[in-house]
């Protein structure tokens, strides 16, 4: 049972209306663009500064060049062809030209140039004619013109990979794992759990490795294996390890991952991936959560997409068509069966249903077992007692407490993981993190403390309520305070008088504060929803109202709307009238029980909340000590296993 005095409201939180997502081809090929633009402007800006601006040199006639060699003022001339280069004394240059049919000698000469003068003047004749001198003079001209087919080229390209994106829209996207590749390869020996679930698919490896055995005495090995469970008890997993023990290649793909926005795409991958299978058979196809897909037709539901029946009806053919598949065999995993389509659990489809229940005690020792291999443990660590504490939990969940264990560990610069680390992370993955800065005042601690105290009081004292393990009113998650109870025993089937137990714990809180304290606060709002919930369910689906009498009124799944389900009742007003009548019968009766139980065990509960004010925390065995002395005996709790 949890305390939770901050349940009246949630923060939303608005989500801008241009917050849109850009399709990840269309923003790659305007990022190039942007791109291709900054290198285009970065490397004309480069050219122009190492270029710089081209200085303005004189012409002079050569009858001046003459006069000046004449006069000394020249140092050298540079003779390219018929151009000259003219150096001057004051490091001014000028040109001119010469007469093509006579040499820069004779031309001075003619111009009445002394040779003690020419002689004075140094004159190169070597003309550049190399590399250098091309490239001075071309690439002015080409680099601009390279620079422009450059950037077309660049466009093209990208382009051209944005159109083949659009071509391989219809291929599928699925993940293929060989059986060549150990390092992903997983055997039944890497699953913990689940024994009758393997066995049921032991066949299904037999055949892959051998199926000339089934197919000489007539037998036809089901197409289609549906894995059902409770989110995350292994079902992914599952289908893994049948492959790993097959040795054939696996294509796993989500369900999501069919659907898109335009129509015939999922049908396409469909095709497409089926035909992968049957290139590289014996091979098997995992669709996981294929509810997103394979809901029931016609019920409007999904957002009236056809995409998504049309890409149904293509798995329907080819699971089923008229191509025989008998070496490909499509392995599928949901928590939702009942929302399924019927025509995907006819016989020839998925036929052979495989339901994956939570692990039982000794199972969840086998799978923490598997999550403790690489860990370093020290040697307190009893996995039997973390295997004892945690009914309910998945095989995900377990992994998680693991992890968590090790963080802890980890955290507190500790090299090992201890016994309690594990039991702390427990509570964690149950509740959440403590918060330590959620400081309570006084007169909030006192409230918290006799909170629990009247949840742990009830549990004790009812026949077929479950023991109490541990009572805290530290902060976790969003609960002020907590009541960790555990059953004496693992049950798949529960009763009446169990419910009616259950409903009266629950409502301790809400009896104590408005007993006690004479008001009553918020932190019984989870208390009474989970209390009103479980009575309406045993009027309206467990048949365990004497006035409505054997009749479910409510299926068990339904549509979710806004976060509840919204099925169509089937029932009239005035049938609802008598059930909600019913449920508050059965919340005012246990209510009344459990004040009157409050009422008789004051001084324990007095004791209980003192103790809790003080130490914050009480487990199981000082708790049991402060029922002894009140007179009540504790209920004989789970032995541990040694």
């Amino acid at each position: 049972m949890s305390h939770n005095p901050s349940s009246q409201k949630k923060n939303k939180q608005e989500v801008p209306k241009n917050n849109r997502k850009v399709p990840e081809t269309k923003r790659t090929f305007l990022n190039n663009i942007i791109g291709g633009i900054l290198i285009f402007v970065a490397i004309v800006a480069l050219y122009t500064y190492t270029a710089g601006t081209p200085v303005e040199v004189q012409k002079i006639t050569i009858t001046e060049l003459a006069s000046d060699i004449s006069s000394g003022k020249v140092s050298s001339i540079k003779v390219s062809e018929d151009n000259l280069e003219v150096d001057y004394a004051d490091k001014t240059k000028k040109e001119t030209k010469k007469e093509a049919q006579s040499s820069l000698t004779e031309t001075l000469t003619n111009l009445g140039v002394t040779p003690e003068k020419i002689a004075a003047v140094k004159i190169d004749n070597t003309e550049d004619r190399g590399a250098g001198y091309w490239a001075a003079n071309i690439l002015p001209f080409a680099f601009p013109v390279i620079l422009f087919f450059f950037m077309i080229w660049f466009l093209t390209r990208q382009s051209r990979g944005a159109g083949m994106q659009a071509l391989n829209f219809g291929q599928s996207r699925a993940r293929m794992t060989l059986p060549e590749d150990n390092k992903v390869k997983i055997t039944f020996k890497d699953v913990a759990g689940a024994k009758e679930a393997k066995q049921e698919l032991t066949e299904i490896v037999d055949f892959l490795k051998n199926p000339k055995k089934f197919l000489d005495i007539g037998a036809r090995i089901p197409k289609g294996i549906l894995l059902m469970g409770a989110p995350g008890t292994g079902k992914t997993l599952l289908a893994r390890a049948v492959a790993g023990e097959a040795g054939v290649a696996f294509f796993s793909m989500s369900g999501s991952e069919f659907v898109e926005m335009f129509v015939g795409v999922g049908a396409s991958r469909v095709r497409d991936l089926f035909k992968l299978a049957k290139l590289t058979a014996p091979a098997i196809i995992f669709i996981d959560e294929i509810d997103a897909v394979g809901r029931v037709r016609g019920t409007g539901m999904g957002g009236g997409n056809d995409e998504r029946e049309q890409t149904l009806n293509q798995i329907l053919v080819e699971m089923d068509g008229f191509e025989p598949n008998e070496k490909v065999i499509v392995m599928a995993a949901t928590n939702r069966p009942d929302v399924l389509d019927p025509a995907l659990l006819r016989p020839g489809r998925f036929d052979r249903r495989v339901t994956i229940d939570l692990p039982d005690r000794g199972d969840r020792l086998a799978i923490l077992e598997v999550h403790a291999k690489n860990k370093p443990l020290a040697e307190d660590v009893n996995l039997n007692v973390v295997a004892e504490r945690t009914p309910g939990f998945s095989g995900a969940d377990l992994h998680s407490l693991m992890n968590e264990g090790a963080i802890l560990a980890a955290r507190e610069d500790r090299t090992k993981i201890g016994q309690f680390d594990l039991i702390r992370s427990i509570e964690k993955v149950m509740l959440g993190p403590e918060r330590k800065s959620h400081i309570l005042s006084k007169r909030e601690k006192e409230l918290t403390a006799y909170h629990e105290a009247g949840h742990a009081i009830l549990a004790s004292v009812l026949e077929f309520a479950d023991p109490v393990h541990k009572v805290s009113i530290i902060s976790r998650g969003r609960a002020a305070g907590y009541t960790l109870k555990l059953p004496i025993e693992e049950r798949k089937l529960q009763s009446k008088k169990e419910f009616l137990d259950d409903i009266v714990v629950a409502l301790g809180g809400y009896v104590v504060e408005r007993n006690i304290f004479g008001d009553l606060t918020t932190g019984a709002s989870n208390d009474l929803q989970v209390a009103t919930s479980l009575a309406r369910d045993m009027v309206t689906k467990y048949g365990m109202s004497d006035k409505i009498g054997p009749v479910a009124l409510e299926a068990t799944g339904g549509r979710a709307l806004f976060g509840q389900n919204v099925g169509e009742r089937d029932y009239s007003e005035a049938v609802g009238e008598v059930i909600d009548g019913e449920v508050s019968k059965i919340m005012n009766d246990a209510y009344a029980r459990a004040e009157q139980i409050i009422k008789e065990k004051r001084a324990a509960l007095d004791h209980i909340s003192k103790a809790l004010v003080e130490a914050e925390t009480l487990e199981r065995d000082e708790f049991e000590k402060i029922l002894i002395a009140n007179g009540i005996t504790p209920k004989k709790a789970t032995e541990e296993v040694v």
